[in-house]
């Protein structure tokens, strides 16, 4: 019975692991009192990836991705859809939302600011869909609306009035629950199929071991993979460990790809036991693991450069050219005083006396410290 339940266990992780899901989102923000930012602004992201971009300022529709402008030059019904959303319909509506919430709140002048976030997510495999529509009034939950009771949910006692006044409202129930769980999907599914060839890519990560100072948690850090369905954790003799680590979110880079760190607390490690741990980075598909061991001498730090290999600090920059440069001052000095003295002898001439040899290497030492000061700048540079 107990190897029948792991079996199945291990079944419905393999499941899990090898689920491809696709996601649509609409990010939404509508403000007032805010200088120098547009009043209504709206971002598209496909799987994670910004793909268009509109505010009514500017009047910008802007597709940010080329299988995103081929789909709007295509289908002239997106096109005006999208035009229609963002410099019509959902200025004036966030406009009056603003309006109406503010007196919920006895709130008059400020800045205010609504953000709406809606779409859905595709799960390839099953076909199955689930959609997401809430709103947020100034940074904090304000309504969800739920798909299985096609109710509103107020997630702030001010939202009560509105939640019952939307739910009683048929027409605009059925809009909604018709974009997240048809629509949304439909179009998810085009932009899948127009965009598989950056959507379905693999890029594994760069992976560095940083921390800010000798004190500091050692930060695993991974920039530049995609897609961003990956598990990032530290082990020690090759088991997961939770204690003393600390895991970041995942976060996106300009370029479309992620960012993700793992931190673990080295205070209470002994140094001969750093070997016995190690940060592993995996795709979600199982393939590709890079695992990087916790070596001292791979830190990269602000506070210190391994150059030797050891861990211990860098000397200052100018204590390298500097016992050398000493060495080259005594040893151009002995030359030139000897070099005198054999000159003077081949002439015939002693020295008088020890002010005399004194004298000339008073002389010569403007000569000296310039040479010295050129070796010193060359090793420096």
């Amino acid at each position: 019975m107990e190897i029948l339940l792991l079996l199945f266990l291990l079944l419905h992780l393999c499941c899990d692991l090898l689920a491809v899901k696709h996601s649509l989102k609409y990010f939404i923000s509508g403000s007032s009192g805010v200088p120098n930012v547009p009043e209504f602004s709206g971002v598209m992201v496909v799987d994670g990836i910004q793909t268009g971009y509109c505010d009514s300022s500017n009047k910008t529709l802007k597709p940010q991705l080329d299988w995103a402008k081929k789909i709007l030059q295509t289908n002239p019904e997106q096109l005006e859809w999208y035009t229609q959303k963002c410099f019509e319909d959902q200025p004036n509506v966030f406009r009056g939302h603003i309006f109406r919430w503010k007196r919920r709140f006895n709130q008059s002048g400020g800045v205010h600011v609504i953000q709406r976030i809606s779409g859905c997510e595709w799960d390839e495999n099953t076909d199955s869909v689930t959609g997401v529509l809430k709103y947020g009034y100034n940074g904090e939950g304000f309504l969800e609306f739920d798909l299985k009771t096609l109710t509103w949910i107020a997630l702030k006692p001010e939202a009560d009035m509105i939640k019952l006044k939307w739910d009683a409202d048929r027409t605009r129930t059925m809009e909604n629950e018709d974009f997240l769980t048809q629509t949304c999907a439909e179009w998810l599914k085009m932009y899948v199929d127009n965009g598989k060839r950056s959507l379905h890519r693999t890029v594994l990560p760069s992976v560095s071991l940083l921390q800010k100072t000798p004190s500091s948690p050692v930060s695993c850090h991974a920039a530049g993979f995609y897609p961003d369905r990956v598990m990032m954790f530290w082990r020690k003799d090759g088991d997961e460990i939770h204690d003393g680590v600390g895991k970041g979110d995942i976060l996106p880079n300009d370029d479309g790809t992620f960012q993700i760190n793992v931190d673990l607390n080295v205070s209470s490690v002994k140094p001969e036991d750093w070997w016995r741990y190690e940060c592993v980075f995996q795709l979600l598909s199982g393939e590709n693991i890079i695992v990087t061991k916790l070596n001292e001498t791979m830190i990269r730090t602000n506070w210190r450069e391994n150059i030797f290999g050891t861990g211990r600090e860098k000397p200052s920059d100018m204590t390298v050219p500097i016992i050398p440069a000493v060495v080259v001052l005594v040893l151009i000095i002995v030359a030139a005083a000897a070099g005198f003295a054999v000159y003077k002898k081949k002439k015939g001439e002693r020295f008088r006396s020890n002010s005399a040899r004194l004298s000339y290497i008073i002389s010569v030492l403007p000569y000296v410290l310039n040479m010295v000061i050129l070796n010193l700048c060359k090793r420096v540079g």
